[in-house]
């Protein structure tokens, strides 16, 4: 009998997965590779096939809508003034003057129709500004960024290619 107990003894030793090894080697992995197959989905795949062959519908158009060969179609807007936030007791002020490259001759009369709408916008951004925002290249290059994404949402249906400073005073 005393055989038969040693011998049951070595089946009894072995034991069930403990709870925290289930976890730590089943449970764990399964979630991160579900986790890591969710993530890779919502950030290279999100984006819907109708809305890419839409972009890039956009952007076809835009690049055959300008012609080569074709001079390039300038308005210039009248010279703008705004005040500028400042801190000091002295006001600050930016005077300038503009120039908007359209995409292609048929947009100048669409664009005459908007002017005023841009103008305003132009405007608008202007007056939230303060001196130091328009310091150095750095500032210059954010102000024509900022600019253009505004002109071209104003100018719809008209397309702006490039905005282009012509004069460009802040004083203070």
């Amino acid at each position: 009998m005393a055989e038969a107990e040693g011998a049951s003894e070595p089946q009894a030793t072995k034991k069930k997965m403990s709870g925290k090894k289930l976890v730590l080697f089943i449970v764990l992995p399964l979630l991160l590779l579900a986790g890591g197959g969710a993530a890779a989905f919502l950030l290279l795949g999100s984006e819907e096939p109708e809305k890419a062959v839409a972009d890039g519908e956009e952007a076809a158009e835009e690049e055959h809508a300008a012609d080569p060969g074709a001079p390039p179609i300038f308005v210039e807007l009248p010279e703008m003034t705004a005040n500028l936030i400042s801190n000091g007791k002295k006001g600050a002020f930016l005077r300038t003057t503009l120039v908007l490259e359209l995409g292609n001759p048929e947009d100048q009369p669409v664009f005459e129709g908007v002017q005023p709408r841009v103008e305003n916008e132009i405007q608008t951004y202007l007056r939230s500004l303060r001196p130091e925002d328009l310091q150095g290249a750095e500032g210059m290059k954010r102000l024509r960024d900022e600019l253009m994404l505004r002109v071209k949402d104003a100018a719809k249906p008209a397309r702006v290619k490039d905005i282009l400073f012509k004069q460009i005073l802040v004083q203070q």
